[in-house]
């Protein structure tokens, strides 16, 4: 019966959105050379994921695209096999049952949640000599935005950004995440050095007036350090995360992860819905077809205590305490809470109180149409951990198989950046991203101040647009009254040519005191745009596009595709190869919007 149920629904669905090919998207920007093919194989292997999802043996007919049109997917496991459909002029339809009666409108309805981002603009040194921020590796935004592009492409090839899905929230693309997603090349840190730091210089390469600078750190590996993982799973079991894209997708990611624990690993569950519930405590890695088992037996059903589940995942994390280790929360949910405490500030101000336990706090966030993603950031962030967006197997697969040490193993916390600008050699700078995680200048020497985490051997990386003594940019001028420097405090040209200082704060995890690296960026650095920094800047090329933004210049996704394809990394990296796929459906998104005037 439930196989009948969801081709009755897939047929449903795909009379509301119309089945394409990827290939009828005329676009300017492949030759169908063998890297253009291969793109598209990638590409393809991510659409396949959605359009399989219906066919989920827990899916039982809601697929993502009926949960965001606002199905009361609440009432679904009280349905009973007698359940019919009435199809209405693909707007509606609906769907009775002795046990539930209720009514699914076909029209857009989206929920989701997001913090809001204000760009960045230019800034004078002669006003603002630092700029001070805290370090962050989550990539949530760029699996949420891939995931926001290429579903609707999964129903409707042909008009991805039709009428029935919305776009991508501005306040949704995070520019420092899309970059922090990709793997770079940066040094490895000397003896005695936390981080090995990278800078590169090269010419803007969507602003004749500017140079492009790149830092980027890369943290020392450590897992061979750690006396053991003390892991407690919290999963979300509410009837919010009922759809192929939730909890299923949870289940397979968490047995992914279980595979990677040992028998000197602690590992707990904990669920919640109603209330919440410990469905085993204190296992080892050893015992992982128990613990397997006992995930795969979960159940989506009732609403949402997130504040009970929490403080329970945090008691049986303290309990099993292991000195010396690895001692981490995994939430696992749609960030959906509707019962206890479920305000940003609420929850801000929870896990703030537990962050001194000395245990770390990661979200994995799953599903959509009712996702909230400020609310998985709020937590990652004052937890002191990571958030990763799960869109499909193969990106739990890259979070917690391939990326495991780095995300489960933290080597630094509260890593702050500080550069400072030299403004006889330059006139104007511009963060890119990090606009959530700003600080004042005089919190980045203050210890009480927190910053981001940073996992074993994993990569940070930060692109400052700067303005140059010598260009022709106009930029507003301050002239200073108090605080010059007397004429003889400083040599003439002492600094001729250094351009900046980076600095970088950071503690040891189980330190309370920072230590400072240095490093300063001289006008002779500068090098041909390559490698590396091209990467970093045609991702943030893309990004500006997708957000409209009024710095993004000369940037067109036909020149960020052309340029990028030639990337020595395309063919053998999947992670690249999928961003040019995904080039496609943001040119085809950006063009929709602004043909058709929609403000998505």
């Amino acid at each position: 019966m439930r196989k009948e149920i969801k081709r009755t629904v897939a047929v449903c669905m795909a009379l509301i959105t119309a089945a394409g090919s990827v290939t009828a998207l005329a676009m300017t920007m492949g030759s169908g050379d063998e890297i253009d093919r291969r793109i598209e194989e990638v590409g393809k292997a991510y659409l396949d994921f959605y359009r399989n999802g219906q066919d989920e043996e827990y899916d039982m007919n809601f697929t993502s695209a009926a949960k965001s049109s606002g199905v009361n997917y609440l009432a679904a496991p009280m349905m009973d096999e007698e359940v019919s459909y009435e199809y209405e002029a693909a707007e509606s339809y609906e769907v009775t049952s002795p046990a539930a009666n209720f009514f699914i409108d076909a029209s857009p309805m989206n929920t989701e949640e997001y913090g809001s981002v204000h760009e960045s603009g230019f800034v004078s040194p002669v006003s603002e000599p630092f700029s001070t921020f805290g370090a962050d590796v989550d990539t949530a935004s760029y699996s949420s935005l891939r995931r926001k592009l290429l579903e609707p492409a999964a129903y409707d090839e042909e008009d991805p950004y039709g009428s029935y899905y919305a776009g991508p929230d501005d306040s949704a693309i995070r520019i420092e995440e899309m970059m922090n997603y990709f793997d770079y090349h940066y040094e490895e840190p000397k003896d005695g050095e936390r981080f090995g730091i990278t800078t590169r210089l090269a010419k803007c390469p969507w602003n004749e007036d500017s140079l492009l600078l790149m830092v980027g750190i890369k943290a020392e590996e450590s897992r061979e350090k750690s006396n053991g993982s003390n892991v407690v799973l919290l999963v979300d079991t509410s009837g919010s995360m009922f759809g192929f894209d939730s909890l299923p997708l949870v289940k397979k990611a968490l047995n992914i992860l279980v595979k990677n624990l040992g028998e000197n690993d602690c590992v707990s569950l904990v669920t919640y819905a109603g209330s919440e519930e410990v469905v085993f405590e204190g296992l080892t890695g050893a015992d992982q077809d128990e613990i397997m088992s006992r995930i795969n037996d979960l159940e989506a059903w009732g609403s949402t205590y997130g504040e009970g589940g929490i403080e329970k995942a945090y008691e049986i994390a303290e309990k099993y305490f292991i000195e010396g280790g690895n001692n981490r929360v995994v939430l696992c949910t749609d960030g959906d809470f509707n019962v206890g405490t479920s305000s940003q500030a609420g929850l801000e101000e929870l896990i703030s109180k537990k962050r001194d336990t000395g245990v770390f706090f990661s979200c994995l966030g799953v599903g959509s149409g009712n996702y909230s993603d400020v609310t998985m950031e709020t937590l990652a962030d004052k937890g002191n951990g990571n958030y990763f967006y799960l869109d499909s197997e193969r990106e739990a697969q890259k979070a917690l198989d391939e990326e495991f040490e780095s995300t489960f193993f933290t080597v630094a916390k509260d890593v702050k950046f500080q550069v400072e600008f030299n403004p006889d050699e330059i006139k104007g700078y511009r963060l890119v991203g990090y606009e959530n995680r700003k600080m004042a200048a005089e919190d980045f020497a203050d210890d009480t101040k927190d910053g981001g985490e940073v996992g074993s051997g994993q990569t940070v990386t930060v692109l400052y647009e700067i303005i140059p003594s010598s260009s022709d940019f106009e930029m507003p001028s301050v002239t200073a009254k108090y605080g010059k420097k007397a004429e003889d405090e400083t040599e003439p040209g002492e600094f001729e040519g250094e351009l900046l200082t980076v600095s970088v704060r950071s503690k040891a995890p189980d330190s309370d005191t920072s230590d400072l690296q240095e490093k300063a960026v001289f006008a002779e650095d500068m090098e041909e745009l390559s490698g590396d920094l091209s990467w970093a800047a045609g991702v943030v090329q893309a990004g500006m596009l997708m957000r409209d933004s009024e710095y993004a210049g000369t940037s067109s996704f036909d020149e960020i595709y052309n340029r990028l394809k030639e990337d020595d990394e395309v063919m053998d990296s999947d992670e690249k190869a999928e961003f040019l796929f995904m080039l496609r459906y943001m040119k085809k998104y950006c063009e929709s919007r602004n043909a058709d005037g929609i403000d998505f």
